[in-house]
């Protein structure tokens, strides 16, 4: 009796099971200025301890490469445990010498070079005093000098500073993309991706559709809020107090909304 033959499938090259590609990813960076650990994690907890919801679940890179190399280097296995112990997923490192790298690679961190991450969107040198850069946008400041505006360009980054004015974003904030008006209110007069996050010390305006996430009253500011034309969040903030998409109710979807605190609970009423 013949035998009837057998149709196999060559899995061996991944047809049909999985496809690899190659992708670009926006990353935050934390570029390191300073060998002592106690020095970081003080510095850090107080910026972690203002926006507790920007750092949740992050994956950053750690930059050593402007450390200096005739002090004692940082232990790596702690700054690792301090940046998971504030939420922060660290994912890989760049610069590091022949030690750290071993101990980088015996902590499973990825080894990567320059050309591997790209610092035109990193949210900012997180481990230090300066804040996070913005998405590239057209922007304009009430702060600025009447009858002097500054000319929009597609690659222009508006400059933060912790001086009190106001932020207007006239491009659409795509997924991954950041941006955080320093001492003011924010205004967005387009649509906000899913994935992408907007932050301010004062107010947000959306004037289009949130898809992403809006954290107002960065720095504590309880009086803070947040106004959309259609509320589509995965996550709104004011202050510290937040809610997911899960928590806001079916009839405030799509619509008109402002947010706010009342006694420190999360409002959020039709406009």
């Amino acid at each position: 009796m013949a035998e009837k033959p057998t149709s196999s499938t060559n899995a061996s090259d991944g047809a049909g099971t999985f496809e690899l590609k190659a992708a670009s990813f926006t990353l935050p960076i934390i570029r390191l200025l300073d060998n002592d650990i106690e020095t970081v994690a003080s510095r850090l907890g107080a910026k972690v301890e203002k926006a507790p919801d920007f750092f949740r679940n992050t994956p950053v890179v750690i930059d050593l490469s402007d450390l200096a190399r005739d002090q004692k280097p940082i232990a790596l296995p702690q700054l690792v445990g301090l940046l998971r112990g504030y939420g922060m997923i660290p994912f890989g490192v760049r610069g590091a010498n022949a030690e750290q790298t071993a101990a980088a690679e015996a902590l499973e961190l990825a080894i990567l070079r320059e050309s591997y991450v790209r610092r035109t969107k990193s949210v900012g040198e997180l481990a230090t005093e300066t804040e996070p850069e913005p998405v590239p946008a057209t922007v304009s400041r009430a702060s600025q000098a009447p009858g002097k505006p500054q000319a929009p360009t597609e690659t222009a980054q508006p400059h933060i500073t912790g001086q009190s004015g106001f932020m207007l974003v006239t491009r659409p904030v795509r997924s991954g993309q950041r941006i955080y008006a320093a001492g003011g209110d924010l205004s967005i007069i387009a649509p906000v991706s899913s994935g992408a996050e907007l932050m301010a010390d004062g107010n947000i305006h959306v004037y289009g559709p949130l898809r992403g996430r809006a954290l107002a009253g960065m720095s504590g500011n309880m009086e803070a809020r947040i106004f959309c034309h259609d509320l589509q969040a995965e996550l709104i903030s004011i202050a510290g107090h937040y809610r997911v998409s899960e928590g806001i109710p079916h009839e405030l979807r799509g619509v008109p909304v402002q947010i706010f605190l009342d006694q420190k609970i999360l409002r959020i009423e039709k406009l």
